[in-house]
């Protein structure tokens, strides 16, 4: 790191604490104030948010890592984000007209207060599991590739950075709430992309270009079949990402994250009115065609680069293997010069900050409002902030402390993200399925469905830990256990849990009394009324529809390209 690159470096934390000094000026006397930011939000905002909330280490370094180790393959989940448009079309109409702060509180409002206490439970557990496990992870393995330091003051390098970056990021994020996450998101949008798009047009120079990468990709075997790593579609029997499970997975964990996660979708909650948060998500949609792009094909460059040159990935600790997760930063350090490397690090600390301060926002959330002022509904409300943010901590701390779990369950870390969510999404998904969709749905089968969907995802968890680790795994002959929970392919497994958690809440759904008509009035289809139905359609037009089918177009033609 060059003298430039520290004063680059330097900027950004300089125009990072103008925005949340600025930010700190502004009233936040109660809970809609702090975590959704007083519902002010302009598109540009919401839709910057979503991107930057998104795009936390798992792209800069899992997705890239998928793409060195596996190519195109993960690039599904990437595409996915088109699902976005669903969020900002069908479902802002219904959160918005609930007026809630949290997912949980619309699944009380649609089935009833158990539901609520599921979901905000299981929307912790996923935190733990893998946002704040991940981001921890993949931060600590970031800076010490970057900055080539292995100790520090006797301690290693990773665990140093991996902290300071929670606290820096957790102090920003307390003080200034949801509106420190969506303005600062305005700064670290552009920085992040402008970054990313250097390290791929300068790994594409060193490589030779476009078609050298596509040629030494797709000269790779893997599973009996030729060009695998340039291909999104594969055989049905390929053991890893079958273009059927690849599909449905995908869709499956794409609606959940997209659609019902408080994660994303308390972004758009924070909009003005419900024309801004749908063209929040219209922006969102657009942002998220990049990276693929971005990061996921700097990957595929890093293992081009690598097989032509045998050495330019580290690799793996006793072995011959190189460390996929690697793949971005060693492409910043090798590939950079003075100047530029300050501005990818700001890149790489701006996708890490913003993820993290809107999982802390959220987990904030989730936490005060669906637990705490539930049970103590007259708290003060600058105490009920206190609470979210001790929540806060709480949290951050059980996630580094599963990092080790994690680093045993999937050696690539993008694969060992959407393992864990193909197994929390399917329960949540069916449930907002049949409660936006289903006027027959009640209570009791939203409830079902839920806790279904919890006890077969921990299950699976759980067997995919214990074979993971297990000295010996016995054979899957006879042994329906590890058939149905270990041995079936995870993305058919996701699918078939989905169906499974929709067949509950359907078939006790059938059994139980349907709700009364006013109280699902305006939170189901067919049950909104003149005047919401009016509202909502004055709040788009001919521009909305046209950006939405340019989205979905680009979306099909990068399938068509790369199928």
């Amino acid at each position: 790191m060059a003298l430039l690159d520290w004063l680059v470096i330097g900027l950004f934390f300089a125009a990072l604490i103008g925005i949340i000094l600025w930010v700190m000026k502004q009233k936040q006397g109660n809970a809609e104030d702090y975590f959704l930011g007083g519902k002010d939000a302009t598109w540009i905002a919401i839709g910057a948010s979503i991107f930057a909330s998104n795009i936390g280490s798992e792209h800069l370094i899992g997705l890239a890592g998928s793409g060195a180790s596996s190519g195109m393959a993960m690039a599904h989940w990437e595409i996915q984000g088109w699902m976005i448009l669903i969020l900002g079309w069908v479902f802002v109409p219904f959160y918005t007209r609930s007026m809630v702060i949290t997912m949980p509180e619309f699944l009380e409002r649609r089935y009833n207060g158990t539901s609520r206490t599921i979901l905000s439970v299981i929307s912790l557990i996923s935190y733990v599991l893998t946002k704040v496990a991940v981001t921890v992870y993949a931060g600590g393995l970031v800076f010490k590739t970057v900055f080539n330091i292995d100790t520090l003051w006797g301690i290693d390098f990773f665990w140093i950075a991996a902290i300071g970056l929670v606290l820096i990021t957790a102090l920003y994020t307390i003080f200034g709430g949801m509106k420190s996450v969506l303005y600062t998101s305005v700064l670290q949008t552009p920085i992040l992309l402008l970054g990313s798009l250097i390290i791929l047009v300068l790994g594409l120079r060193e490589l030779g270009g476009w078609d050298e990468m596509m040629k030494t990709c797709g000269a790779v075997v893997r599973n009996g079949e030729e060009g695998y790593m340039t291909s999104l579609i594969h055989s049905n029997s390929d053991p890893e990402y079958p273009w059927a499970g690849a599909l449905i997975g995908s869709a499956v964990i794409g609606f959940w994250y997209w659609c019902t996660d408080q994660f994303i979708v308390q972004r758009v909650l924070s909009g003005k009115n419900e024309k801004e948060a749908r063209r929040g998500t219209i922006f969102g949609a657009y942002l998220k065609l990049l990276p693929v792009f971005l990061f996921l094909i700097p990957g595929m460059i890093a293992f081009a680069l690598h097989q032509k040159t045998g050495s330019f990935l580290p690799l793996l600790d006793g072995s011959t293997t190189p460390n996929s997760d690697a793949a971005f930063p060693t492409l910043v350090a090798k590939l950079l010069p003075a100047g530029f490397k300050g501005l990818i690090v700001c890149g790489i600390l701006a996708a890490l900050m913003s993820s993290l301060a809107s999982l802390f926002n959220s987990s904030a959330a989730l936490f005060t409002i669906d637990f705490y002022q539930r049970y103590k509904p007259k708290t003060d409300p600058k105490k009920l902030v206190r609470i979210g943010q001790v929540a806060t901590v709480i949290i951050v701390i059980l996630g580094i402390l599963w990092i080790p779990v994690m680093k045993s369950v999937g050696s690539v870390l993008y694969l060992y993200l959407q393992d864990v969510q193909s197994v929390l999404a399917p329960g949540i998904a069916a449930a907002f399925l049949a409660g936006i969709c289903w006027k027959r749905a009640t209570a009791q089968g939203g409830m079902w469905g839920l806790i279904a969907g919890l006890v077969i995802g921990l299950t699976r968890l759980g067997a995919k830990i214990y074979y993971s680790n297990a000295a010996t795994v016995p054979g899957g002959d006879g042994n329906l256990f590890q058939a149905l929970f270990y041995d079936m392919n995870w993305l058919f497994f996701c699918g078939w849990m989905l169906v499974f958690c929709l067949l509950v809440v359907i078939g006790v759904s059938l059994f139980t009394k349907a709700p009364a008509p006013e109280k699902i009035q305006g939170l189901v289809f067919g049950t909104s009324t003149p005047e919401q139905r009016a509202a909502t359609r004055a709040s788009w037009n001919k521009w909305d529809i046209i950006h939405t089918c340019i989205i979905l177009g680009i979306t099909a033609a990068f399938y068509i390209y790369f199928w």
